[in-house]
């Protein structure tokens, strides 16, 4: 499906950027093109790369006419760009709407404009119940898709979205942290010990995109089934591999945090479609003529249950230890 196209990644210097470049350097797509606002790392991806099919293109979505400009001649796109840290989002909630909601919508309607095939918008477990400003905005960038998919003519660009967990030893993520703190002899810093996460690899988040490019319908979001583990779970995985004995310091629940996470709501699990390794949620197309529903309800959706990092595939020590041990960063770090 690739063969002698042109990608665009927004938000394309973070982590997911490259596991990108990394899966798809050596495939038949004719041009990767990286777009983000950060000239420092794209100054670093060039020199890393070294490789003329990568296009690295300066802009920001929040405005229309930069993403515009790149979108051109554009075949698929995968929309990265978000702001992404809990924290950062708390105080700057607004910043987190005109990226995560607005340049979202940007990227989107110059999609639509520039006759884009495909547009796979990633998004996040904590888009299921937010009770965060990331969460909120995630969430809304959802609707957004989910809208603007409403309103496309027959033929033109396909939109949906993906959904992740937690994805292992990404940038920012808790896994580089935990390592760092191994290797300078310090107490690991834990929220809450019995806090449960999604793990999820960044291949596995890049298989989770292909898939929806394949089978993806207007509108449609896409979850990949995946095993959780707690923190604590976790922390003693990266001690058994680093063969370590650092103290476990608990720190308390950050204030924007979950015990659990979801991937799917009791609404969205209600009517997912399974299809083996992946949900599919359709997108929902009922009007505004809400009369229609005013006598007629949901009443097994009480009974249904939401999948969360609680519900889900549990690790224990040693498979969260065959899990880390596939990761790249870990086999680099040991090596290191």
């Amino acid at each position: 499906m690739f063969n002698k196209k042109t990608l665009l990644i927004t938000g394309g210097t973070g982590s997911f950027g490259n596991a990108v470049l990394d899966q798809f350097l050596d495939s038949d797509l004719a041009e990767i093109r990286i777009f983000s606002r950060d000239e420092k790392k794209q100054h670093d991806m060039r020199l890393l790369y070294n490789n003329d099919k990568i296009k690295f293109y300066i802009g920001d979505v929040r405005s229309f006419d930069s993403i515009d400009s790149a979108m051109c001649g554009v075949d698929y796109v995968f929309s990265a760009a978000a702001l992404k840290q809990v924290p950062s989002c708390e105080f700057y909630p607004i910043e987190a709407v005109k990226t995560n909601i607005m340049g979202t919508e940007n990227t989107l309607k110059a999609a639509i404009k520039n006759k884009v095939k495909n547009a796979i918008v990633l998004s996040t477990d904590k888009a299921v119940y937010p009770i965060n400003a990331m969460g909120m905005s995630k969430a809304l960038m959802e609707k957004v898709t989910v809208a603007t998919s409403r309103n496309v003519p027959i033929g033109g660009t396909t939109m949906c979205n993906t959904r992740y967990g937690n994805v292992m030893a990404s940038r920012g993520s808790v896994i580089p942290l935990f390592v760092e703190q191994i290797k300078a002899g310090k107490p690991l810093t834990i929220t809450d010990p019995d806090m449960t996460r999604f793990m999820m690899s960044l291949p596995d988040a890049v298989d989770l995109v292909l898939f929806a490019f394949k089978h993806g319908a207007q509108g449609d979001t896409f979850v990949q089934k995946a095993p959780a583990a707690t923190v604590l779970t976790l922390t003693e995985a990266l001690k058994k591999i680093f063969n370590a004995d650092n103290e476990i310091r608990i720190l308390g629940t950050r204030h924007g945090e979950k015990k659990h996470e979801a991937l799917l709501s009791r609404e969205e699990y209600l009517k997912a479609e399974d299809l083996g390794g992946y949900y599919r949620v359709s997108a929902d197309t009922r009007d505004l003529n809400y009369g229609m529903y005013e006598e007629k309800g949901e009443k097994i959706l009480s009974q249904e249950a939401d999948y969360t990092s609680e519900n889900t595939e549990r690790l224990d020590v040693d498979g969260m230890v065959e899990l880390l041990m596939k990761l790249d960063y870990i086999k680099d770090e040991l090596k290191g």
